[in-house]
């Protein structure tokens, strides 16, 4: 095919236990789906979930034993973490009911949503999209993905984040607000979700801004942890 320009290469993130890698086509976030990190934002109450994307390329790819390296973006001074765990889809689906959507993850991993909170916050104040404080560049540090098929469906389990050696975030799994399931059958219901997505599931209470040199490590219980940099 004769292309005016170089086709860009597809970001792909490694397997866990393999050399195989897990091509990446669309990134979806879930917003407020921890109770608490709601309330810390202002908001109570079970609402319907929302969504927001980050593009392919915002994702850093971090392999296991290895510290990602995340450059301080431009035009923030308040860089947020916010530790979560991401679904990773290996099976198409539009309408997805809810006892069938388990059936098309193909695998877990451990992310960051980095946030340029005070962007993001301006651009809330003047009810416009989110794109410059959620979708930059590198904004998505990504660990390995783990196969469902190594371990199981993820339901519960402990997820944190620490920072410079302080515990910051500490909530469990079955907290969401919308559960994995759930989300992923009212997002299937506003987009056909494709093999290669992946779904950033939310975040805990104790979100908060790092600076250069910070060193954020953060798991969920059964997927090892995630180590990042701030450069």
């Amino acid at each position: 095919m004769d292309y005016v320009l170089p086709p860009l290469p597809v970001t792909a993130v490694p397997v866990a236990g393999s050399a195989a890698l897990f091509p990446v086509r669309r990134v979806f976030c879930v917003g407020r789906n921890y109770a608490e990190h709601a309330k810390e934002m202002g908001f109570t109450g079970r609402e319907d979930p929302f969504f927001f994307c980050k593009p392919a390329d915002a994702i850093v790819a971090v392999a296991d034993g290895e510290t990602g390296k995340l450059p301080y973006p431009s035009k923030t001074s308040n860089l947020h973490y916010e530790m979560e765990l991401v679904v990773a889809i290996g099976k198409a689906g539009k309408d997805i009911p809810v006892d069938q959507a388990n059936d098309h993850v193909w695998g877990y991993a451990l992310g960051l949503d980095m946030t340029r909170r005070d962007l993001q916050g301006e651009a809330k104040k003047q009810g416009r999209p989110w794109e410059v404080g959620k979708a930059f560049d590198k904004s998505a540090p990504l660990g390995p993905i783990h196969p469902r098929s190594v371990t199981g469906v993820l339901d519960k389990g402990e997820i944190w984040l620490d920072v410079n050696g302080a515990r910051k975030q500490e909530s469990d799994l079955s907290s969401m607000i919308w559960n994995i399931p759930e989300s992923i059958a009212y997002l299937s219901g506003l987009f056909e979700l494709q093999p290669g997505d992946l779904i950033f599931t939310g975040t805990p209470e104790g979100v908060g801004a790092v600076v250069k040199g910070d060193q954020l490590v953060g798991g969920v219980a059964g997927l090892g942890e995630l180590r990042v940099e701030i450069v």
